[in-house]
C-alpha cells in the first residue's frame, strides 16, 4: 500500500514559523502546529556552515498530501529557507498511517 501523505517538517528561528505556514498555505497545504524548540550545534558546525545557530527555533509540522509536497517544499524553502533570514531546514518523512484526511 503506497502512502498518500507526507509529513514536512521545517526548523527555523524564533519568530519565523508565520513565514513557514503562509508559503505553505500558499502552496496548497491546509495547515500546521508549530512547537517551540531550543537547538544546540558546537562550534565545529557553526565554522563549517559559516552560520551562527540561534537557540530559540520553532518546528513546524505540516501534513499534506503526497502529490503537493515538493510544491510545498519548494515555497517552504524560498520563503524560510537556510539563505532566508529564517534560517530554516526542510525535510519530509512519509505517513504510514493517519486518522485525519488531507
Amino acid at each position: 500500500m503506497e502512502n498518500s501523505q507526507e509529513l514536512i517538517i521545517c526548523i527555523v528561528n524564533a519568530g519565523f514559523s508565520q513565514n513557514v505556514m503562509e508559503a505553505a498555505r500558499n502552496a496548497g497545504a491546509k495547515g500546521g502546529t508549530v512547537l517551540r524548540a531550543r537547538g544546540s550545534a558546537n562550534p565545529e558546525s557553526e565554522e563549517f556552515f559559516n552560520i551562527n545557530i540561534q537557540p530559540e527555533k520553532e518546528l513546524v509540522m505540516i501534513l499534506v498530501p503526497k502529490g503537493i509536497k515538493d510544491e510545498v517544499e519548494r515555497a517552504v524553502y524560498k520563503d524560510a529557507g537556510i539563505a532566508a533570514e529564517a534560517k530554516g531546514i526542510i525535510f519530509s518523512l512519509p505517513v504510514s498511517r493517519s486518522t485525519l484526511k488531507v
